[in-house]
């Protein structure tokens, strides 16, 4: 392996053919560059989706009511029905797996124009109301005063918390919110905080930046919405999974409501697990897929290494016949012609992984640039573009076996070649 006179061959092979040992080892360049950059890019894409779910309880799931689409005990199909407030009471008790459940109100009706007054200023924003149960599928933090408790909820208080949006137009800068008054629909309630959430990128029925949340029950009290629910969120236990735990709520609204079991579209859901789930298979075919195309690019660049050892052999076939008068075994000449297969394929290889790993620092700090002159509210789908230690690890594995594999059929010819025959090639 280290045999002074073998690698002082190979640096003189090399050195006569420039042109041609560049133009090969280029194929296995290639490869592995693109390898690199296409794995480090899916990475990137990967990333920039999970990051808006960094936060947000993976174990949960929402459910709504939709007009049925069958007819059942004597209602026709295209009826209108309402979740309500026993709904929530009874799956609560009834279905194990549940860890949370949440109900929400949406005031679709209560933005009529700038429905949010304070004093001078007004503005058009949504209108939420829920339970402080909510915080744990979506978690925020508060940079003002508190969450909605549970004693806005029984003494249905008329508080209100506020998202970021609705603090920059409504209150000054540092100005402090808390025990202020806002005019929602005609109705004052105080503010108790403002919310920040940790996942911005997911909005469930609402921009959360541009909301007012109320607490549930005062809301149902204030705009006459009576026990009824507009949906309601939910986290499982564990060991169990979301869709089984659907599947136990859904004879309990169609019973209570009078819905045909065969009606499949009268409860709207919404699987979180299901969705990263999928997304999960999406980014494991999007891998597949690289690492294929990768390989096959590899094998192409393995192909040309070892067309030109087997051109060097015939050019070295004399050469290679002295070798073998003199004494020289097997091993020897397979070992000299592997080595020089292995070493031109392994520096090309990890010139070709310095490159692609420069080309996704450079994107990774375009992306940082952009992100910090971009708005708060751009969504990023591309973020921390990367290769980790076990692709690079994989990469030089890769290589030493493409370059034994590219040099092994050159070498089993050359041990053929008979001494006498060669010392009578020209």
């Amino acid at each position: 392996m280290f045999d002074r006179d073998r690698w002082q061959e190979i640096f003189n092979a090399i050195k006569k053919n420039k042109l041609r040992s560049i133009l090969t080892a280029f194929g296995v360049f290639w490869a592995i560059f693109m390898l690199v950059v296409m794995t480090g890019s899916g990475n990137g894409l990967q990333n920039g989706v999970y990051d808006g779910f960094k936060d947000f309880a993976t174990n949960s799931a929402f459910m709504w009511a939709s007009n049925t689409t069958v007819a059942y005990e004597g209602f026709k199909r295209g009826r209108g029905w309402s979740i309500d407030n026993d709904d929530i009471v009874q799956i609560q008790d009834d279905v194990k797996g549940i860890d949370v459940i949440s109900p929400r109100l949406q005031g679709w009706n209560l933005r009529n124009g700038e429905n949010i007054v304070r004093g001078k200023r007004s503005a058009a924003f949504n209108v939420m109301g829920d339970y402080p149960a909510y915080k744990k599928i979506d978690p925020c933090t508060m940079p003002w005063g508190r969450f909605i408790n549970e004693d806005d909820i029984k003494l249905r208080r008329k508080v209100c918390m506020i998202g970021e949006k609705v603090y920059e137009v409504m209150f000054d800068e540092g100005e402090d919110p808390v025990g202020q008054y806002l005019r929602v629909n005609g109705v004052y309630f105080m503010v108790v905080g403002v919310m920040k959430s940790n996942n911005p990128k997911i909005n469930i029925g609402n921009n959360k930046k541009e909301t007012v949340y109320l607490p549930f029950t005062s809301m149902q009290q204030t705009f006459n919405y009576g026990d009824r629910v507009h949906f309601f969120g939910i986290t499982v236990k564990k060991g169990h999974k979301v869709s089984s735990v659907i599947d136990d709520i859904k004879p309990i609204l169609q019973k209570n409501h009078k819905i045909s079991p065969e009606d499949k579209e009268a409860i709207g859901q919404f699987d979180v697990q299901e969705m990263l789930k999928s997304m999960n298979y999406l980014f494991l075919g999007i891998n597949i897929l690289i690492w294929v195309v990768g390989i096959g690019t590899l094998i192409a660049g393995a192909v040309g290494i070892s067309n030109i050892m087997l051109v060097i052999i015939k050019e070295r076939t004399k050469e290679i016949g002295i070798q073998r008068a003199i004494g020289a075994g097997p091993k020897v000449i397979i070992g000299q012609i592997l080595t020089e297969s292995v070493f031109l394929t392994t520096i090309a290889g990890f010139i070709g992984l310095a490159f692609g790993t420069v080309v996704l620092f450079l994107v990774d700090m375009g992306i940082d640039a952009s992100r910090a002159t971009a708005s708060p509210d751009e969504e990023t789908f591309f973020l921390n573009p990367e290769v980790g230690l076990p692709l690079a690890l994989s990469a030089l594995a890769m290589l030493i076996l493409v370059g034994l594999v590219a040099g092994f059929i050159p070498a089993l010819k050359a041990i053929k070649i008979k001494p006498i025959e060669a010392l009578r090639h020209e």
